[in-house]
């Protein structure tokens, strides 16, 4: 159990070290950045609610992308999040390739859409997605075949070439 200096510090670093990647999860799910940050700030509060202990660092990073992916479902199931009319987010920071590729993978359905954030952007094996989204490696396999042949078709490429995200 943590004391409360203890606490925070571990919360400082957690923020410092995964907040930029839990909002990247929760915006590939909401497709809103203000939603992503507010079931960000969520699971920090749960942090500090729960005071849970972790084996190590990547304990710790599983939890937090296990608890954004069930907060920002949470959020998706709300009435209120279901009846309004979500405003466009303005990509046009990004460069014009980026953001077309994000484009695509935001256009995906959220069962391709999640497996390939977490693999091309955050760098997890399949066994590692498959732990975090509760699913079998074989099904995320297929999810990430389907989902790049997907976006193979949106945005094209050569016939032997693979989708760099």
């Amino acid at each position: 159990m943590y004391n409360s200096y203890e606490l925070n510090e571990s919360v400082r670093r957690a923020l410092d070290l995964y907040s930029q990647s839990m909002i990247k999860i929760a915006f590939a799910y909401l497709k809103n950045i203000a939603d992503a940050e507010e079931v960000t700030q969520e699971v920090f509060l749960t942090y500090l609610q729960k005071r849970p202990v972790f084996e190590n660092s990547e304990h710790e990073k599983a939890w937090l992308i296990r608890t954004t992916i069930n907060k920002s479902k949470n959020m998706l199931k709300t009435g209120w999040f279901k009846s309004r009319n979500p405003v466009p987010e303005d990509l046009s920071y990004l460069p014009k390739e980026e953001n077309e590729v994000l484009q695509a993978v935001l256009s995906l359905d959220k069962k391709y859409r999640i497996p390939i954030h977490l693999h091309y952007y955050e760098g997890y094996s399949i066994q590692e997605i498959a732990v975090i989204m509760q699913a079998k490696a074989a099904t995320v396999g297929t999810w990430l075949a389907r989902g790049r042949a997907l976006l193979k078709d949106k945005i094209g490429g050569l016939e032997n070439e693979e989708i760099s995200l």
